[in-house]
């Protein structure tokens, strides 16, 4: 299987998917129907390039943590975001256009980037998935790694959901469990997860896959991630200015006395 040749299906069927998706959020007015696909987008990457390689079994160290990241991101942020309506970002760009501009910008800008995004992301499990066989050692530290992240930020997921759900906690900074030790411990999971793809693509040989995994980690913490929430946070958040004195802001850590 040529890689390029493999590459270019899976940028194909990632577009293709999210233009389903774009469909589906014109009809709906909520663009942030793409949020809820971005993990089964690496699902639909990884399980088509695994059957242009010939489904070989090495392939499956890596499909299966795809598989389980992905359906557990997606299901995530659907519940999270049941019932409340389009993100203030897409709402924000709708307002300034009309409905038609809004739906060809959105489909360029919003789901033809999330789809490329995902194609360029994916090329760690490209490597992972079309693997004849893998470097036992680095495949081991790589699912180590991997698990270790996953566990972490699907544990602070539960942990801001339950304390989202309380009443009582409204317009509060989280700051308990796993959020005692650092302000975005989802996000350091996240960062965590994406090192394990990394090391698993070296396990296959795939080095080229590297940069894209580092690539994820800046988007992370440059563009979509921390930077963007904690800007919004200290606007939003009385208290927040006290907790980031205090609490490391990604690799936990004991909190600061004031």
């Amino acid at each position: 299987m040529s890689l390029s040749v493999a590459f270019l299906w899976g940028l194909l069927a990632a577009l293709g998917l999210m233009t389903l998706v774009w469909g589906a959020a014109m009809r709906r007015r909520d663009a942030s129907l793409v949020d809820r696909f971005w993990g089964i987008g690496f699902i639909v990457v990884g399980v088509l390039w695994w059957g242009m390689a010939g489904f070989p079994a090495a392939g499956l160290w890596t499909l299966v943590p795809v598989v389980l990241w992905g359906l557990r991101l997606s299901a995530y942020i659907t519940w999270r975001n049941w019932g409340h309506g389009e993100d203030a970002r897409y709402t924000a760009m709708r307002g300034e256009l009309s409905d038609a501009a809004f739906a060809r910008r959105s489909l360029v800008t919003i789901f033809g980037l999330q789809g490329a995004l995902v194609a360029v992301i994916g090329l760690p499990v490209l490597a992972g998935v079309s693997a004849q066989s893998m470097q036992p050692l680095l495949l081991a530290a790589g699912l180590a790694v991997w698990a270790f992240g996953f566990v972490f930020e699907t544990a602070a997921d539960l942990q801001m959901a339950r304390f989202r759900a309380d009443p009582q906690r409204r317009g509060e900074v989280m700051d308990r469990g796993l959020w005692r030790y650092s302000r975005h411990p989802n996000y350091f999971g996240e960062i965590v997860v994406w090192v394990g793809y990394g090391l698993l693509a070296l396990a296959a040989g795939g080095w080229w896959g590297i940069p894209s995994a580092v690539l994820m980690i800046v988007l992370i913490l440059r563009v979509s991630g921390v930077t963007l929430l904690e800007s919004h946070l200290h606007e939003t958040r009385p208290g927040y200015a006290d907790y980031v004195a205090r609490t490391p802001a990604l690799i936990p850590g004991r909190p600061r006395r004031r």
